[in-house]
Parts: structure tokens; sequence; C-alpha cells
């Protein structure tokens, strides 16, 4: 076998290195968006709403 019959490993591992940065470079921006798109909301508005009080005669009623 000629040395140029081998697989180029070298070639193909700085291929892979480069498409897995790329991809945590495009997960971390995502993530970034995703916080900042949170950190933007209107906080919800709450209603608070009384509490019907039940003394121990309704309850002996039922």
């Amino acid at each position: 076998m000629a040395l140029s019959d081998y697989a180029d490993y070298k070639t193909m591992y700085y291929t892979m290195m480069q498409a897995s940065e790329k991809a945590i470079r495009i997960l971390i921006e995502a993530q970034r968006q995703c916080e900042e798109t949170y950190l933007n909301q209107r906080e919800p508005s709450l209603t608070l709403l009384p509490i019907k009080d039940t003394g121990p005669e309704e309850k002996q009623e039922k």
C-alpha cells in the first residue's frame, strides 16, 4: 500500500473540529437570543382573589 492510499486523518479531524465549534457557537447564540427574549417580556399581571372564609357553622351545614 502506498502512503497516498491512507485516509487523511488530520484533514478529517480539523473538519470535524471546525464543524463542532460552529455548532457550539450556533447553540450559544440561540441560547443568548432566548434569554434576551425572556428578559424583555412584560411581567405577567396577577389578580389576587379574596379568600372566602368558611367558618365552623358553614362546614357543619354541608
